[in-house]
């Protein structure tokens, strides 16, 4: 006893394998120089990670655009590096389809939503065709968010403060949620994608049904004002970033199931800039980025008091605009890393990539800091997600390194022109081309598809020619063999 009163300065938390966890900025030729990223102040990252590709919106003169570029690209950026530019307003969020790895969504001030296909290895042109065009809000696009399990189910969120949830099968919107009174500030997902929590303007926190678009709860948050939300994995809770009543950064702890009173909430600091929450369901790790400083504080997110556990802050002085997060299947597990971050500093045209590194001596594979994960494969399709199915993502192994077990291929919906109607609003009312350029584009486009179709109408026309002389070498033989 006299022994662990002497030790009482210990502190009162348990051991955890993620106490020592550092962060490590990637050496200056790993980082991606000369990018002329957005001086837009919407507070979105502004960036898109995956295992191929980092996508990152940029400041244009006319119209939004971004770049992709090869994630194994790093270095000096040229200057006239090719562009995704299509958007006639700005570019406000960007997102990578987590399983199909070359289509990236886009959304902007233009009220539209754009689907990408981009090449294997990038661009070697500037791009301006998108594989779809989504037209459905009145106003800007703020947000957008793909379904965690479903492969074909897009979400976003407009200034006319409704979410249009789109069926990429079809090419259109097949709900609208309409229970915001205010611009939404964030979405996220629960771990097999039958929730989804919104944050809101209106100061209220939702956690909405997405198929029916029913709010099944609500919180009016007087004492803790929420921007931004994110779903702990399949705990049953949420955690938000907002501001106190004294106007300090804080954090909130919900039940999902319960949201009258935060089960606990948290003072951060006294600065001003929006914290963005990231959280690591495999590791239970949740990562707090303060949007212009340099710093990322990290926690353990516990089931029992203290529910959430402070176990250390990466410093740097350069303030971060945003963050593009690697998903698992992209990390270096020789490395043992278990989160990497790519940070935009908007004043150096710089991308940092940064390594969340668990330290261990031993150069075996560690099975305890890497379970299974959320792989690339979709659990189910966009019909049977609308049909109300639920299902878990189909995880993967990370102990291989990185093998996709199936070439998918994303096939955009032809699609015809005519109204688009959910819940009885016409959404669409037959969107004309708006410029000179884009009408000559309409126009060499259905030349090029009317000659397409010329060659596939010759091609079936020689093929039933050569059937019908096969029918009848068969009806020549025949009788001989009677």
């Amino acid at each position: 006893m006299e022994t662990g009163q002497k030790m009482s300065w210990r502190p009162t938390y348990r051991s955890s394998k993620f106490r020592n966890v550092y962060g490590k900025v990637a050496n200056r030729e790993h980082c991606y120089d000369g990018v002329p990223i957005t001086k837009n102040v919407h507070d979105n990252h502004f960036c898109a990670v995956n295992s191929k590709f980092l996508a990152v919106v940029t400041e244009s003169a006319g119209g939004g655009s971004f770049i992709v570029i090869p994630v194994s690209q790093s270095g000096r950026l040229d200057s006239h590096y090719p562009k995704v530019c299509g958007h006639q307003g700005n570019v406000l969020d960007i997102k990578w389809n987590p399983f199909f790895e070359n289509i990236i969504a886009s959304c902007s001030e233009d009220s539209s939503v754009r689907i990408w296909e981009i090449p294997e290895g990038g661009l070697r042109r500037n791009m301006t065709e998108a594989v779809l065009e989504l037209y459905g809000h009145s106003r800007r696009v703020g947000l957008i968010e793909w379904h965690p399990t479903s492969s074909g189910i897009l979400f976003s969120a407009g200034y006319d403060y409704k979410i249009l949830t789109w069926n990429l099968e079809i090419g259109e919107p097949v709900k609208m949620i309409d229970c915001h009174t205010d611009v939404i500030l964030s979405m996220s997902f629960n771990t097999d994608g039958s929730l989804l929590a919104t944050s809101c303007k209106d100061r209220q926190l939702r956690v909405i049904e997405p198929r029916s678009g029913r709010v099944l709860q609500q919180a009016s948050c007087k004492n803790h004002r929420v921007n931004r939300v994110v779903f702990l994995g399949n705990t049953k809770r949420l955690l938000t970033t907002g501001v106190s009543r004294w106007n300090t950064r804080q954090i909130a702890l919900w039940d999902q199931e319960d949201l009258s009173m935060p089960i606990v909430d948290e003072d951060i600091d006294g600065l001003s800039g929006l914290l963005f929450p990231f959280y690591d369901a495999d590791t239970h790790m949740l990562y707090l980025a303060g949007k212009g400083d340099g710093n990322i504080r990290y926690y353990e997110i516990t089931t029992e008091k203290p529910y959430i556990q402070y176990l250390m802050e990466f410093r740097s002085p350069a303030p971060q605009k945003g963050l593009g997060v690697m998903p698992k299947h992209g990390l270096d597990v020789a490395a043992c890393e278990v989160f990497r971050f790519y940070k935009l500093v908007t004043l150096k045209g710089l991308i940092e990539p940064i390594s969340m590194i668990v330290p261990r001596r031993s150069d075996t594979y560690q099975e305890d800091i890497y379970p299974m994960t959320a792989g690339t494969e979709p659990a189910l399709s966009a019909s049977e997600w609308l049909s109300g199915i639920n299902r878990d993502p189909v995880l993967m192994s990370l102990k291989e390194g990185y093998h996709r077990p199936n070439q998918l291929v994303f096939k955009a919906p032809v699609k015809e022109k005519k109204s688009v109607v959910v819940n009885g609003i016409d959404l669409l009312e037959n969107v004309p081309p708006r410029t000179e350029n884009e009408l000559l584009r309409m126009f060499f486009r259905q030349q090029e598809e009317l000659r397409r179709l010329k060659e596939e109408l010759n091609g079936k026309d020689v093929r039933i020619r050569q059937l019908e002389l096969e029918l009848n070498n068969l009806k020549n033989v025949s009788p001989n063999n009677v």
